[in-house]
């Protein structure tokens, strides 16, 4: 699990108003950290780390070390606003955490063994990547990074699903837990010339030839 560490203050100026002139001072990005049983806190986290953690796909999936004036909170990202054309952070929602409760996230799917694959390398299949997280149950202790999903061995015309990820040790799927209906695709290795229902150029000649 990777280690966050990001600094805040409490931030006792609010509203829209306020928040505005915290973004336009470009040191600082206006943020709540709620959960647990204390009350919901506005905090300010400091720009440059912040915006520097978040270029890692492991921040958005693991526990996180909020540094509130001196007093560490451990939170997980809950939610995170972006302006819709400029490259800047509007708002950060953190939800405190619970070492001995379980929590729900999303973690990102990773396949491995592309270049090893025998339906790409020796059957002309290609990869349709179904899904690119999955959610799961899990003690923030045992938060993983990521998930994989190996493909190294995978045939064409075979789709893998949510059954088919080895979980770590005290990782559940939120989807399998609700029953066998849940099993849902994650990514499948199909004929490059079946795309569509595309033919390929010299099936087409020869079938004109044959005519």
């Amino acid at each position: 699990m990777s280690d966050f560490i990001l600094n805040a203050i409490v931030r006792s100026d609010l509203g829209k108003g306020a928040s505005r002139r915290l973004r336009r001072a470009n040191e600082q990005v206006p943020a709540v950290v709620y959960g647990g049983d204390k009350a919901p806190q506005s905090i300010s986290v400091e720009k440059t780390s912040f915006y520097k953690a978040i270029e890692d796909e492991a921040f958005f999936s693991s526990l996180l070390r909020l540094n509130i004036e001196g007093s560490e909170e451990q939170v997980v990202i809950r939610d995170l606003q972006r302006h819709p054309f400029k490259p800047l952070l509007i708002h950060a929602d953190f939800m405190r955490v619970d070492a001995k409760q379980e929590i729900t996230i999303n973690v990102p799917l990773h396949v491995v063994g592309e270049e090893q694959c025998v339906g790409i390398k020796d059957q002309d299949g290609e990869l349709h990547t179904l899904a690119v997280e999955v959610a799961i149950y899990s003690l923030p202790k045992d938060l993983p990074d990521y998930l994989e999903a190996d493909i190294s061995a995978v045939e064409v015309g075979t789709t893998l699903h949510l059954s088919d990820i080895k979980m770590p040790e005290g990782v559940r799927s939120v989807d399998l837990a609700h029953g066998e209906d849940h099993d849902s695709a994650i990514l499948s290795i199909v004929k490059m010339k079946d795309r569509g229902g595309d033919v390929d150029e010299n099936d087409a000649e020869t079938g004109e030839s044959a005519e």
